[in-house]
């Protein structure tokens, strides 16, 4: 059954629990503070491919985490990890990526399709990986899989919300030479309103160079810091908040360098079932 008591965590973390090991390689060519995704990154777990039309990946997919799956009413949950980076003042935010897609080219300067629907008339994505009814627990993002050319450009990125409604974001500057793992965050523009889907992007101009991006949504799990280079700090099940892992969660890092690069990512620990 559902892990309900302190007991039943540290029942399951001792008795029942899949061990997770993570081992990235860094990835050049960031700014500090700017939010990379680690799914193409080598090493452990493998390097996730860059998809194509808008899907769902899970657990099987590779470049995600993997663990058991459960028969209800047991489920799984993040409960104990130690992590390391080889950069200090690093933050390592862990998110299940409930879907994405990719193809989109850096000389198209007219709107591009996305297609990226995660209610119940495009992916349907499964209530207990969405969260809220309103997917107000989902974030939203562009993320470049191999670098744009040097002329920075605006990202128009027209979208549906969870009521219904249409409309543009707020353009996101990309910037020059927008370098592969980097990921722009969208933003609803409407106060009270939550993305459900991304319809088409327009890039103000040509980058120069084609490269390839997409689109990206997530959902928050948890996320620790390294604060000294290649010093594995631990987090029990308090400190990561204990979130719970449906079945195809397809569990991914996301990190927010302090410098020019991630710097590699380490990690253990332990899906605790019940």
């Amino acid at each position: 059954m559902t892990i309900t008591t302190e007991d039943g965590v540290v029942n399951a973390l001792a008795n029942n629990s899949s061990h997770m090991v993570v081992d990235k390689a860094s990835i050049s060519n960031t700014a500090a503070g700017q939010p990379t995704s680690m799914w193409r990154a080598t090493g452990v777990p493998g390097q996730g491919a860059i998809p194509t039309t808008a899907a769902i990946p899970t657990r099987a997919t590779t470049g995600a985490v993997g663990f058991a799956a459960q028969t209800a009413p047991a489920t799984s949950y993040l409960g104990w990890m130690r992590a390391a980076t080889s950069n200090a003042a690093t933050t390592v935010e862990i998110h299940d990526r409930v879907a994405h897609m990719g193809g989109l080219s850096g000389t198209v300067a007219t709107a591009q399709s996305a297609s990226i629907d995660v209610g119940s008339a495009g992916l349907n994505l499964p209530a207990d990986r969405r969260g809220d009814t309103n997917f107000s627990d989902l974030q939203w993002w562009l993320e470049v899989y191999t670098d744009l050319g040097a002329t920075g450009v605006n990202a128009t990125v027209a979208v549906t919300y969870d009521d219904g409604s249409t409309g543009n974001l707020a353009a996101i500057a990309m910037g020059a030479t927008p370098r592969a793992g980097r990921l722009y965050r969208l933003v609803p523009a409407v106060a009270g309103r939550f993305i459900r889907a991304v319809n088409t992007v327009t890039l103000s101009a040509t980058t120069g160079t084609a490269g390839n991006f997409g689109v990206t949504c997530t959902r928050p799990r948890t996320g620790v810091d390294s604060i000294v280079a290649n010093k594995a700090e631990p987090y029990d099940w308090r400190m990561l908040g204990l979130p719970e892992l449906p079945n195809d969660t397809c569990l991914q890092f996301i990190v927010f360098p302090s410098t020019t690069s991630t710097g590699t990512v380490r990690a253990q620990g332990k899906i605790a079932h019940g």
